[in-house]
């Protein structure tokens, strides 16, 4: 069955009625859903609204600038509630269970989106839900730089600055416009993007080390088992982005990586060319994504996670 989907429009119009909103990030937030959420919040509050958005424990020190404005105070209740770039409820933090019955609203850019709130706005071809985020908050207030700073972040790492095969024309066109309302984008670009922890450098280097190469050398499988995070003592900014790594090696179209969560518990992330939709490989383990981009987290060993992707990757390539 046809799921409806609001327009930007028709999801400004719904965000129109609502007050008292708590906004709702994923797991392992990024750029983009914490910038997406945050400008979201700041424009309700340009319209005279409370809005808030639900404090993510998962946040990294990269991020945490952006968000923290817009944190919950403890005892706030929320009447309405909003997700921003999340497709699908397992997706949630812990701490946003009890809100996961509640959400009247999602905003997204995944093809996976399991259509979980009463209301979802979806544009799986969008490169960022910043951008869907864009167009929403046009058609409710002023895109201030403030707010525009945030769709900044959101657009920019999701998109690997500007690089990755999702990026389109209007991708461009909406990093214009924000940059016209005068914002500074050289320091946020250089701390996302052009900085790197000696830890991380270190991290890089013992995965390339360690990697496995399959299927002519097309595919590329790194891995970051919990030793390796204990022995170098990284964080969790440290650790972010990793999985572009290996999508980088020279022949290869199929970047794989491991990271084990915790004993038992793996997250796999894949980052694939056109030959191989990342997505439909994922969806094979529960998880989902983009057709470039997307992961899964699945029971057992590093071993374990590698043959599962390993033959989701045949099943769907062939």
């Amino acid at each position: 069955m046809e799921r409806p989907i609001l327009s930007a429009r028709g999801a400004a119009g719904y965000l129109e009625a609502l007050d008292n909103v708590l906004l709702l990030t994923h797991v392992r937030p990024d750029g983009d859903t914490i910038g997406s959420a945050a400008a979201l919040c700041q424009a309700l509050r340009d319209m005279g609204k409370t809005a808030y958005l639900l404090y993510n424990p998962e946040i990294t020190d990269t991020y945490a600038p952006y968000a923290e404005p817009y944190w919950a105070s403890e005892g706030f209740v929320p009447k309405h509630i909003v997700s921003a770039d999340i497709a699908a409820l397992n997706l949630l933090p812990d701490n946003a269970a009890a809100y996961a019955s509640r959400v009247e609203l999602t905003i997204d850019h995944h093809g996976s989106q399991e259509f979980f709130a009463a209301e979802t706005c979806l544009d799986a071809d969008a490169a960022a839900c910043g951008e869907i985020i864009y167009r929403v908050i046009r058609e409710l207030t002023a895109v201030t730089p403030a707010i525009a700073l945030l769709l900044y972040v959101a657009i920019s790492t999701d998109t690997g600055c500007f690089v990755y095969a999702n990026t389109t024309a209007d991708t461009h066109r909406i990093a214009a416009e924000l940059l016209e309302t005068g914002i500074d984008v050289g320091p946020v670009n250089k701390v996302l993007f052009r900085t790197k922890s000696k830890t991380r450098l270190a991290m890089e280097a013992r995965m390339v080390a360690d990697m496995e190469l399959y299927d002519g050398d097309r595919v590329v499988v790194m891995s970051i088992p919990l030793s390796l995070r204990q022995e170098l003592h990284a964080t969790e900014a440290d650790i972010e982005e990793l999985s572009s790594l290996a999508a980088l090696v020279e022949g290869a179209d199929c970047g794989i990586t491991l990271r084990e969560l915790k004993p038992g518990k793996v997250k796999l992330s894949l980052r694939t060319g056109p030959r191989v939709d990342a997505c439909a490989v994922c969806q094979r383990l529960g998880g989902g994504g983009h057709t470039a981009a997307a992961g899964a987290t699945v029971d057992g060993t590093l071993e374990d996670a590698k043959a599962l992707i390993l033959k989701a990757y045949r099943a769907v390539v062939g």
